[in-house]
């Protein structure tokens, strides 16, 4: 399949990038988490759960790169829904060039979505966090 290669490496950079911002902010992370299974029967994964040992809250993070338009947005509704089946809280990550403006409309009606270069201050107010 066409770009499936660059789209793993642009998810994993992704995740990368959101593991070391929630570093930054003292945060904890894991990767590839398992959350139960799907509707069919596969394995539901949360790419990134990032927790604040202090608080013991928790933030289920979908990393999506899209650099180019294409189909990879198509999943995103089923992602959203996804998201209402995890045991945490979850928002999902945009990063690239590639969205349209469609999906990130309605994405961020959902209020489960965030661009990367929000993502700081999205879990500053989630995690209670403040400049200091």
């Amino acid at each position: 399949m066409p770009g499936r290669s660059s789209a793993n490496k642009s998810g994993s950079n992704l995740e990368k990038r959101v593991v070391e911002l929630a570093s930054k902010l003292g945060l904890s992370t894991k990767k590839q988490v398992r959350a139960g299974h799907r509707l069919w029967g596969k394995g539901r994964r949360i790419d990134v759960v990032v927790y604040d040992k202090k608080s013991g809250k928790s933030l289920g993070i979908e990393c999506k790169a899209q650099n180019q338009p294409g189909t990879a947005e198509e999943k995103l509704p089923a992602t959203i829904q996804d998201i209402q089946s995890w045991p945490i809280p979850g928002i999902v990550v945009l990063d690239g060039k590639g969205f349209s403006e469609e999906i990130k409309a309605f994405l961020f009606s959902t209020g489960k979505a965030v661009l990367l270069d929000e993502l700081e201050d999205w879990l500053r107010l989630y995690f209670g966090l403040h400049d200091e």
